[in-house]
């Protein structure tokens, strides 16, 4: 996950207050929703498959491009998303860091029922930063983190939405891109973010790629996660964002998705909105009454596996399944 608010391009059309909206602004209130979920609803999701993900894109260490961990990761995501039904095409190209450095990246593309001309397209970034720039050990600051919520939590829960899908046997069309070299920016230089999916979203894997919604997943695992309206999703999706948090609330997760205003962030999203004009939203793990806004374990080592929470897992995960469910009935 990038670390530094966005100024909005033009192209973005404008720029909105980080300050918290009034609307169902309350913890309580939003924490005073019963979780209401039937037998059916509660395999629509498994925290602890997505957890188990998480694990395994650790076992690997830092997945940062052009080392042997993101190579052999690389392998691994192709192959589950291959086990669950999906359509796989491996994007392959070379970027150039904000350094100068040559990073050989690999955009993975997953899709269900290519064919079906409406799409919905689900993202997240499986890179892990190269330096841990936060961490409070200066000694450990030049050191690549594992990354279990940064990176890691949004493509669990995106394998285990797989593994549901075909499960369910789904009609949707759906694409899930696991965009490569988010992380790899500089807090000076906005346009050294978010590197995968600014290529695809340039160079999509189908041409005229078209999606009538997009969902960004970004740090959705972390203990004590809260998951603010992003600002560039409430601009540019109001109608999904609302649908999301409604669905969140009447499942019980209120107290995680609270109705009120986060902040405006570079992320994967950006670009897809920019360049493919896809209504897309980004859920993440933002607080503007933290220091940092991200939590103690953004961009440091502490972004461990033992700072995941699977209850925000579940959480997420059942969330974006139910409004999946809910467009199949449409």
């Amino acid at each position: 996950m990038v670390g530094s608010l966005l100024i909005a391009p033009a192209l973005l059309l404008t720029s909105c207050s980080n300050e918290r909206s009034s609307s169902k602004d309350s913890s309580a209130e939003q924490g005073s929703a019963t979780t209401n979920r039937t037998e059916k609803e509660d395999k629509l999701f498994s925290a602890d498959s997505a957890y188990s993900y998480i694990a395994h894109q650790v076992s690997f260490g830092p997945r940062v491009p052009n080392t042997e961990g993101h190579k052999a990761c690389r392998e691994w995501l192709v192959q589950k998303l291959s086990s669950f039904g999906a359509q796989v095409v491996r994007q392959e190209t070379t970027v150039t860091a904000h350094d100068g450095k040559k990073l050989d990246i690999t955009n993975i593309i997953g899709s269900f029922n290519p064919d079906n001309p409406n799409r919905i397209l689900l993202l997240a970034h499986w890179d892990t930063r190269p330096i841990a720039d936060h961490d409070p050990n200066e000694n450990l600051r030049s050191e690549p983190i594992l990354g279990a919520d940064d990176g890691g939590s949004g493509v669990a829960v995106l394998l285990e939405i797989a593994r549901q899908l075909q499960k369910s046997n789904t009609s949707l069309g759906i694409d899930i891109l696991l965009a490569d070299a988010e992380d790899y920016g500089v807090s000076n230089d906005e346009e050294s973010w978010c590197l995968g999916s600014t290529y695809w979203s340039k160079n999509p894997h189908v041409a005229n790629y078209r999606a009538d919604w997009g969902i960004l997943l970004d740090m959705v695992g972390a203990k004590g996660a809260k998951f603010r309206w992003e600002i560039f999703s409430k601009i540019h999706a109001p109608y999904l964002l609302t649908a999301i948090w409604d669905i969140a609330y009447r499942l019980g997760y209120g107290s995680l998705f609270i109705q009120a205003d986060g902040a405006a962030l570079t992320d994967d999203h950006v670009p897809v909105i920019k360049n493919l004009g896809i209504p897309t939203i980004n859920i993440v793990n933002y607080d503007p009454d933290r220091s940092n806004g991200f939590g103690g374990h953004w961009h440091t080592h502490k972004d461990d596996l033992d700072n995941i929470d699977p209850t925000v897992l579940e959480a997420v995960g059942h969330t974006v399944m139910t409004f999946l469910k809910q467009q199949e009935k449409k």
